[in-house]
């Protein structure tokens, strides 16, 4: 049985060992998160365990003899996303969710020695910008009284674990983001707050939870957990991993021959590999759902939330949420092949939300002349999407020493065939979808599968769970257009802008910190 906490929903499932999903109850949150400011994201971590025991109940209702024979219990959740426990391990605000935009000011500096030593390797910008986005930081300078009070921070996934076994024990695969975490020894800092890298999130040791190997027995479900879900008490459950991490088992990539692409609100592109390899210069490869391998992975920050922000902003559509609404454009996908590849000449640099690895860029649009219509900033927003994941692609297939043989492509944009096609085109791979949009879900199920030693190695899980459904060759005349616009134009943007980028981004925080 897998939990999957999603940014919009959570699902509840049970999957058997060939990959086939024998029931799942689905809770929307209504609202997914409420916002004191603009840009704001918060929501009770207790209202989403609600939500959780609907879908539990439910299942349980429906499904006693399934229940009856679910061996393990996995959970899956979105990441980065800390919440704040006080002595008695109740919650002292609600949590700040990874879309979040607001920012610490960060006034009181690093020591000397470590500000020497970021400038000297050019991540001072990366540093900055990782410090502003902790959550940690923005409580402890605008509300000191609840940080006095923090006696745990812990990710979301970890105090649903405790609601449901009634300890704070999680794996080093659900600490992806702003965390004081060595992710290559997969184990806290041992003094976070004196660690030249720890430093950076100001958490101390006490405040962390237990940390256990993915896989795992994390315990049984409480008496306490069982009345509030349905389920039964005694239930084991097993440690497995970070939404994109699960999501990247679910697709069957458990080594570099496949990528994983993730189109959702944020786009990722992920491998597995046993060696830990930085996805760009000082920028970690993260633990794997897998205990003994690493996601090495990229992403878009605001990835294919920006099919939302075009729909709203240019489309005329009336979208409650454009970070969330889960929107498929059928109109604007059918009208795809009648705008040529390249969008006329229009590129689309993808950043509108700042990359860890490039903190000062800004979104761009270049191209336009008087023959360029909606129709084709759509497409351009797709290819530019496309054009970010490929230079990740490349740069992945330089460090892991061979070429993708093909990827593995999930999230909602992967819905549409002429998104995945114009992907495969772009990317100059062939692009393959499997037999379920909910990957995340079994890849869950597939760490659950092997923690009680239904399959030995994941070669074998992959093998009886993965069936890839269809698939999508590059066409070589459009590929041949994409690899020129690439390599010509793409690839010289960021250069070329860097400096401007630097100047935009210093005005940008002038003018918040003057607001």
């Amino acid at each position: 049985m897998t939990f999957d906490f999603g940014t919009q929903s959570v699902r509840a499932s049970i999957f058997d060992d060939q990959g086939n999903c024998l029931a799942a109850e689905k809770e929307p949150y209504r609202p997914a998160y409420f916002a004191k400011k603009p840009g704001y994201a918060e929501q009770d971590p207790d209202y989403y365990f609600q939500c959780l025991c609907a879908c539990t109940k439910r299942i349980a209702a429906a499904h006693t003899d399934l229940l009856d024979r679910v061996e393990a219990i996995t959970m899956t959740c979105f990441r980065d996303s800390a919440v704040l426990l006080d002595k008695d391990n109740k919650v002292l605000r609600p949590m700040i969710l990874w879309l979040d935009q607001r920012m610490a000011k960060c006034e009181e500096k690093l020591p000397l020695l470590s500000r020497a030593a970021f400038a000297l390797v050019g991540k001072t910008g990366t540093i900055d910008i990782n410090r502003r986005r902790t959550a940690a930081n923005w409580i402890k300078e605008n509300e000191p009284d609840v940080w006095a009070k923090c006696e745990k921070y812990v990710s979301i996934s970890t105090y649903f674990i405790y609601r449901l076994i009634g300890q704070l024990v999680d794996c080093p695969s659900d600490f992806t983001g702003h965390y004081p975490i060595d992710y290559k020894k997969r184990e806290w800092y041992k003094e976070p707050t004196k660690h030249m890298q720890g430093q950076v999130f100001s958490v101390e040791k006490r405040q962390l939870c237990k940390l256990v190997p993915g896989g795992a027995l994390l315990g049984e479900i409480t008496e306490e957990a069982a009345k509030a879900t349905g389920l039964k008490p005694g239930m084991k459950m097993y440690a497995a991993g970070s939404d994109k991490s699960c999501e990247t088992l679910g697709t069957g990539v458990v080594d570099e021959s496949l990528c994983s692409v993730s189109l959702g609100t944020a786009c990722t592109l992920e491998t597995t590999s046993k060696k830990f390899i930085s996805p760009a210069p000082f920028l970690p490869a993260y633990p794997n759902v897998l205990p003994d391998r690493y996601n090495i992975d990229v992403q878009i920050y605001r990835g294919f939330w920006m099919i939302n922000w075009f729909l709203s902003q240019f489309a005329g559509m009336d979208i409650e949420d454009v970070a969330l609404a889960d929107i498929n454009p059928e109109e604007y996908n059918s009208k795809l092949h009648e705008v040529p590849a390249g969008s006329g000449g229009l590129i689309v640099q993808p950043f509108w939300g700042s990359n860890l690895d490039k903190p000062e860029t800004k979104g761009l649009i270049i191209g336009f002349s008087d023959s360029v219509g909606k129709e084709h900033v759509y497409r351009a927003i797709i290819e530019g999407i496309a054009y970010e994941l490929r230079e990740a692609k490349e740069r992945f297939e330089k460090s892991v020493h061979r070429k993708f043989d093909a990827v593995r492509i999930a999230g909602g944009g992967a819905r549409s065939p002429e998104i995945c096609q114009i992907m495969a085109n772009v990317l100059g791979t062939k692009v393959e979808r499997v037999q379920t949009v909910e990957t995340s879900s079994l890849g869950a199920a597939m760490s659950g599968f092997l923690s009680i030693k239904r399959f030995l190695t994941p070669d074998e899980a992959v093998k009886a769970m993965v069936k890839p459904a269809d698939s999508f060759e590059p066409d070589s005349i459009e590929k041949k257009t994409y690899d020129e616009l690439y390599n010509n134009v793409y690839k010289k943007l960021y250069p070329k802008l860097k400096d401007i980028y630097k100047y935009l981004y210093d005005f940008s925080l002038k003018t918040s910190e003057n607001e």
